[in-house]
């Protein structure tokens, strides 16, 4: 594995925990209390607050702030710009630091290009959010939505393309790429590993 690269321009509080292979570019501000696995890559002019967790092998692109009390599991992706926020109801003038809720995002999602992830929430393993929308509501596994709230739309394989099932009901999808089959029982999604 490659060694941990810090560009001579980010910012690495004394106590962050940084693991092996991890790649911190331009501009970036790592807090003291920060952990982020093992071959993490994080872009241009990213923040990540000291109650952060980020999983091993997670991508955060530009320009992305992520606030205390978020979780990232391992094989995340963050694209440009994504918002997380950490209380629901701000105000300049009060202070609400004991009110920030946890927001977790799990294994393998991809959250789009300026996308916005309001507080509190759950991101579904293998959840797919398109660029621009706005979360405000839990996204199941394997869901894709889009939209201003948010909404689902569709299912997505761990391969990241679409599979066409319902959003509910019964049925059965073979991924070409990767042999996964998928199944469809009312509602949830779930993956038959061969």
């Amino acid at each position: 594995m490659k060694p941990l690269f810090v560009h001579e321009t980010a910012v690495v509080d004394q106590g962050a925990k940084i693991g092996e292979g991890t790649s911190v570019w331009h501009f970036s501000h790592i807090c003291a209390q920060a952990s982020i696995g093992r071959n993490v890559t994080l872009g241009q002019n990213v923040f990540v607050g000291n109650k952060v967790t980020i999983g091993e092998n997670s991508r955060v692109q530009n320009n992305v702030s992520i606030y205390d009390n978020v979780s990232i599991d391992r094989d995340v992706f963050c694209g440009p710009s994504v918002v997380f926020t950490n209380v629901l109801n701000p105000r300049a003038t009060v202070d609400r630091k004991n009110e920030f809720q946890d927001t977790v995002v799990k294994r393998g999602a991809t959250l789009g290009a300026n996308s916005t992830i309001v507080c509190g929430l759950e991101i579904g393993e293998y959840a797919f959010v398109g660029a621009g929308a706005c979360v405000t509501k839990n996204v199941k596994p394997y869901a894709l939505v889009v939209g201003v709230p948010a909404v689902q739309v569709g299912w997505m394989s761990e391969h990241g393309e679409r599979i066409p099932l319902p959003l509910e009901g019964s049925g059965g999808y073979l991924c070409p790429d990767t042999g996964k089959e998928y199944i469809l029982c009312g509602e949830i999604l779930s993956v038959v590993k061969r």
